[in-house]
């Protein structure tokens, strides 16, 4: 098992959360912290870019670590992390972007 496995395992057994709520809040994670980091507005695409490639990137490795052990590989799986990841993040970005829940 790879170090990006056990550092998953890690989270989940830390903090008592499932592999669904894990995406979510990483995910959410990175979409505020690229905000907040680069100071800028959560209706820029940019932080949900950021997240796009955090999902894209561990689910190559989730891909990559399955094929390592020779396991049998469930890509509607990594679609369904990706999905999980991407939803709060796109969802806030729209938001903010074509409603006026979120204030400048």
């Amino acid at each position: 098992m790879s170090i990006f496995q056990d550092f998953k395992i890690l989270l989940l057994d830390t903090f008592g959360l499932s592999k669904d709520a894990l995406h979510v809040y990483v995910g959410l994670v990175i979409f505020f912290g690229t905000a907040l980091i680069f100071r800028l507005p959560l209706r820029d695409f940019r932080p949900v870019l950021a997240v796009l490639l955090a999902a894209c990137a561990g689910e190559l490795w989730d891909i990559y670590d399955t094929e390592a052990i020779g396991a049998q590989q469930v890509y509607a799986g990594n679609w369904h992390d990706i999905w999980n990841t991407m939803f709060w993040p796109t969802a806030i970005m729209l938001l903010a972007r074509f409603t006026g829940i979120v204030k400048r």
